[in-house]
């Protein structure tokens, strides 16, 4: 059974869906999908996703602000801590840091970054990474704000090896989307195949960067096979031992009993 690490359940495109998101579950189910993490961006959004891991059984989920979100109620200290005594929450984030639009907002985004990780600290509950064009700053300030014995991922990694090695060093876990499977993605190919498979995670990131063979649609969690077979031809393993060893490394990292 596969494990979805990273979707945005209370954002997916449903329309195809008579049963809304209950057809949306059932079909990651059906494709062997057992249990999905709910990742938060927003605090104006979080009733739907804490609502939304209530619901069903197999949902889990996070609290925290993306680094891109700039409007809104801000992230502090105490509401992430409150946030995170659902029984439901196993992560703090999706936190970190995004330069690629704007370099304008840094200090700004380091701040929260920072708030993230502290709540991460008092909770014990690992951290849920975003990391674009600011390899240095999210290396430092995990290095500096973080804890390495509770550790974290960085999702929808599209960074170096160097980085994702340091990262390891920091006893943080790799995560890889659907951008593995796209034709320009041969140097994050790379970095798959130096990554050890016990610190890989799959995850669809849906509704964003479906997997080829559904470049170009709406993504959902019943995809996220298409990235674990990706990674097995990469890693010259059977998609069944991928299956295991992601859903193993999710659990470890996230405090997630069989």
């Amino acid at each position: 059974m596969f494990v979805d690490s990273h979707c945005h359940l209370d954002r997916l495109k449903l329309d195809k869906y008579e049963a809304g998101l209950d057809g949306a579950i059932d079909a990651a189910r059906e494709a062997g999908v057992s249990e999905m993490l709910c990742v938060a961006i927003d605090l104006e959004n979080i009733d739907k996703v804490l609502a939304t891991a209530d619901h069903y059984s197999s949902v889990y989920a996070s609290v925290g602000v993306h680094p891109g979100t700039d409007v809104g109620e801000e992230p502090t200290l105490e509401r992430l801590l409150s946030l995170a005594e659902h029984p439901k929450v196993i992560a703090i984030g999706e936190t970190g840091l995004d330069y690629y639009y704007s370099e304008d907002r840094k200090a700004e985004q380091q701040s929260r970054f920072a708030i993230h990780l502290n709540a991460s600290k008092l909770t014990s509950k690992p951290v849920i990474v975003h990391t674009r064009d600011a390899r240095k700053d999210t290396l430092d300030i995990i290095a500096s704000e973080g804890d390495a014995n509770i550790g974290g991922v960085l999702h929808c990694f599209t960074e170096s090896w160097d980085m994702a090695k340091k990262a390891l060093d920091l006893n943080y876990y790799i995560s890889f989307s659907g951008i593995v499977t796209f034709k320009n993605a041969e140097e994050l190919r790379s970095v798959v195949r130096n990554v050890p498979l016990d610190r890989i995670l799959i995850e669809t990131d849906s509704p964003y960067l479906a997997p080829v063979p559904y470049r170009g649609k709406p993504n959902e969690p019943k995809y996220v096979p298409e990235v674990a077979r990706c990674i097995a031809d990469l890693k010259g393993v059977s998609i069944e031992e991928i299956a295991n060893i992601t859903t193993r490394n999710y659990r470890s990292l996230f405090n997630r009993s069989e």
